[in-house]
């Protein structure tokens, strides 16, 4: 059996680590948003995130479907298009989705 002591011990521990853990962004945010490095990821990595999740996803999903990337790339352009001549994200994803699930339905 394991000691009550020694248990609540463990939990105090483990309960500082995990919130250290999470106040350290903010607790060192102040310092690093000076920083060049910092601030150049942070204008280069969303884009490349998204990227790299935009392609994954386009892959993945034109080998799943037997009629080719067809919907995929419909969808890609219809967002891209919508999103160039209105820009409105909500707008340019709700489209871009709502073809690429019909299209899908259809078989395309």
């Amino acid at each position: 059996m394991i000691d009550t002591r020694y248990a609540l011990g463990v939990l105090a521990a483990m309960a500082l680590v995990t919130f250290g853990l999470r106040a350290l962004p903010f607790l060192a945010a102040r310092f690093l948003q000076s920083h060049p490095l910092v601030q150049r990821l942070g204008r280069f990595l969303p884009l490349a995130i998204m990227t790299l999740l935009l392609l994954h996803t386009l892959v993945g999903n034109a080998r799943d479907n037997p009629s080719g990337p067809w919907a995929e790339l419909a969808a890609v352009v219809t967002v891209v298009a919508l999103q160039r001549w209105r820009r409105q994200p909500l707008l340019s994803i709700l489209a871009g989705t709502a073809l690429y699930v019909l299209m899908r339905n259809a078989g395309v």
